[in-house]
């Protein structure tokens, strides 16, 4: 019985031919069976967490960095705990595929009264909840379950958002005589026809332009044209820039990046050199409220032409079945044909600001990260001081950025950069959350000690939801939070051999950070800063949505 192929293994081997090495989870009942298969598995690697929802943020950390990931679960309690994580990779276009281990079909079919269900026999129930935060669902049966793991993961590759499996345990056992093989990724619906009038469009608009910029953002990422971006702002000296979704797009050491565009409240020659220019070409943009100051762009549509994963925008001109790595391609070499028509321009680089006086603030701490960041870093930016702030750093070569601003669940980013540094072990990973958002996941700090991670993790303590303050009820006790022995944390997870410091003045923060680069191991530093001290971004962001959420 042994030497049987099973259902569960065919599973195991499609997700490690689309890319997946390791699968994050929480054991239940329900998947144990299945998860023994894991555990024998060759190629996949089970990484356990501390709680479902940890679990989640750890896979949409992983398939940031690596592409895609895959979550496990038990039915019910573990799946509805996961929900508010699959809900986040949705939103932001991450590819994760969460597997669910279900009762057995025979017990469904029963309708029998078990655990971890509603009690009224319906085995349906939280599936059609997981519908609207998945592209495709599965249900397996016997007679299905090859077909659907496969429609389930070609659709969540194809999509790069998240998918659901239903594996009942006894399916997961069931013998198959066909083994898993790699297949070929989907292609998106090409037009060639709707290529020539875009072309045409394009090179019209391009024609009549004195001057012309690029905008990027994540989509051109999470649809794999980032290498090709970098190529043709090497090769056509555009004016280009992204928004804080899409940071870490391009070299930002480049001379013609000219630094992170947030609407009215970018820099003044960021704002110019994208807003000013005739024509911009915006590549997998979405206009969120956060990372646009309330929707305060100035970039009308009539002087864009916008490339989307699946199609193209000239003006008002809509252009379908255009997969983004076709347009990113041709409008390279168009622009290449007709740079010579246009003057350069001479990106204005903006620098951080300074501290006022020799007080840890703000302005020191981004100075003192600005120094640390080193190229090949990634950095991971909870929502709030940590990320608004990082918006200004200007990135070494090769530092990936990972933010979470549309779905901006506080508490995301340290299991997901647990998640980051699974998938990538030998890059040095640095995070950047503040005290009450890491109050929300903090046993992900001991599943990275289990597993012997070694991040460098900043913890900004400025007594509670300072985001929250800003936008509004600054003195509301609804916005405190109980104040941590923040530096006993490591120890009390089992952390022996962690680095840990609390740093309370710019010379404080400077011995940690040197200590902490001294030698790979994680680094867990406190750093206290003033209460109602916010970077100048999220000041105009949380006057934005201040201004939003009354209705004006």
């Amino acid at each position: 019985m042994d030497n049987l192929y099973t259902v569960g293994d065919y599973l195991l081997d499609r997700l490690s031919f689309s890319g997946i090495s390791e699968l994050f989870g929480v054991p239940g009942d329900y998947n144990l069976q299945f998860l023994d298969s894991v555990i024998s598995h060759q190629e996949i690697t089970w990484v356990g967490c501390t709680n479902e929802l940890n679990a989640a943020y750890g896979a949409d950390g992983y398939a940031r960095t690596k592409g895609i990931a895959a979550l496990l679960t038990t039915f019910g309690v573990g799946e509805l705990s996961a929900l508010n994580g699959i809900a986040g990779s949705y939103a932001e276009y991450v590819p994760v595929i969460h597997i669910v281990g279900a009762p057995p079909l025979s017990a469904q079919r029963k309708g029998e009264l078990l655990h971890h269900t509603l009690g009224d026999g319906d085995f349906s129930h939280f599936m059609r909840m997981s519908q609207p935060v998945s592209v495709a669902l599965g249900s397996l049966t016997p007679e299905n379950a090859l077909t659907e793991i496969d429609r389930v993961i070609e659709e969540v590759i194809y999509t790069s958002r998240p998918g659901y499996l239903l594996l009942p345990s006894d399916v997961a056992a069931m013998p198959v005589s066909t083994r898993a093989h790699a297949v070929p990724a989907r292609q998106p619906t090409f037009s060639a026809s709707s290529l020539e009038a875009f072309v045409a469009a394009a090179d019209a608009q391009l024609r009549r332009a004195g001057r012309v910029a690029l905008l990027a953002d994540f989509l051109a990422e999470r649809f794999d044209v980032k290498a090709a971006l970098e190529h043709w702002m090497e090769d056509v000296p555009l004016a280009h820039s992204t928004l804080l979704m899409g940071k870490g797009l391009f070299n930002e050491q480049q001379p013609n990046f000219a630094g992170t565009y947030s609407g009215a409240a970018s820099a003044a020659s960021t704002k110019e050199a994208i807003e000013g220019a005739d024509v911009v070409i915006t590549v997998g943009v979405k206009f969120t409220d956060t990372i646009t100051a309330g929707f305060t762009q100035q970039l009308p549509a009539e002087k864009c032409i916008d490339l989307q994963p699946f199609s193209a925008r000239v003006g008002n001109q809509i252009f379908h079945q255009l997969p983004i790595a076709k347009t990113v391609s041709v409008l390279h070499r168009l622009t290449a044909e007709l740079a010579s028509l246009w003057p350069p321009y001479a990106v204005k680089r903006t620098t951080l600001p300074q501290p006022a006086d020799d007080s840890l603030d703000q302005h020191a701490f981004w100075q003192q990260i600005q120094a640390f960041l080193r190229p090949g870093d990634v950095l991971v930016a909870e929502q709030g001081t940590s990320c608004f702030g990082a918006a200004a750093l200007t990135l070494p070569q090769d530092c990936q950025f990972v933010v979470q601003p549309l779905w901006g669940s506080i508490g995301f980013t340290l299991p997901a950069a647990f998640g980051v540094q699974i998938a990538v072990p030998d890059r040095r990973v640095v995070l950047l959350i503040g005290d009450g958002s890491a109050q929300l996941t903090l046993q992900g700090l001991g599943a990275a000690i289990r597993y012997g991670l070694p991040p460098v993790i900043f913890v900004i303590n400025n007594e509670g939801y300072t985001v929250e303050r800003a936008i509004h009820g600054e003195t509301q006790r609804y916005n405190d939070i109980a104040q941590w022995n923040w530096t006993q944390f490591p120890a009390a997870f089992g952390g022996k051999n962690v680095f840990s410091a609390r740093a309370d003045s710019p010379q404080a923060l400077k011995a940690a950070i040197e200590q902490a680069s001294a030698k790979r191991r994680m680094a867990w530093i406190e750093v206290i800063l003033p209460k109602m001290d916010i970077p100048e971004l999220l000041d105009s962001v949380t006057k934005s949505l201040a201004k939003r959420n009354s209705g004006q």
